[in-house]
């Protein structure tokens, strides 16, 4: 993991907040995968804006560098490395991405934006990780708003947890 330990980790998803799949309409895309024209390059400047350390948190992997942060306009990103799938995964209503994001963070305050999280995810991470943080649900017809950054903005401000 890279950066000061006292800034915010916001691990961001790609598909859901940063390729939304509703109804459209959508660009046409002409490369190798078309979904790839969904994503917002103005995203790109107002995610570097924010003061936390971004972090990919899709099974994307290091192919969100290669495709995704091109395309917002975005340096190279650390990539959080996804454990083997086990018998584990989903129990409770668990999100199998949950326990490895708080592992990653390893106790720092920290951001999820997903399109998958759900109640038992929040009580999951509160249970679980002694610093503060945010579980954020994009919804995934629209992807990432303005609204949903500044829910992002707000809580970067705050200290309650």
């Amino acid at each position: 993991m890279t950066g000061s330990a006292g800034r915010p980790l916001l691990y961001l998803d790609v598909d859901g907040p940063l390729i939304p799949f509703g109804a459209g309409p959508y660009p046409t895309g002409d490369d190798a995968n078309p979904l790839l024209a969904r994503v917002d390059p103005t995203l790109g400047p107002r995610l570097a804006a924010l003061s936390c350390e971004l972090v990919w948190a899709t099974t994307w992997m290091a192919e969100a560098n290669e495709c995704v942060s091109p395309r917002l306009g975005l340096p190279e990103l650390p990539v959080v490395a996804w454990p083997e799938p086990s018998d584990e995964d989903g129990r409770g209503g668990v999100h199998w991405k949950t326990p490895a994001l708080v592992d990653h963070a390893a106790g720092r305050p920290f951001i999820w934006v997903d399109d998958e999280i759900t109640g038992a995810d929040r009580t999951w991470v509160a249970d679980r990780h002694p610093g503060r943080a945010l579980l954020h649900r994009v919804e995934p017809g629209l992807g990432l708003t303005e609204a949903d950054l500044g829910v992002l903005r707000a809580w970067l401000r705050s200290d309650v947890p």
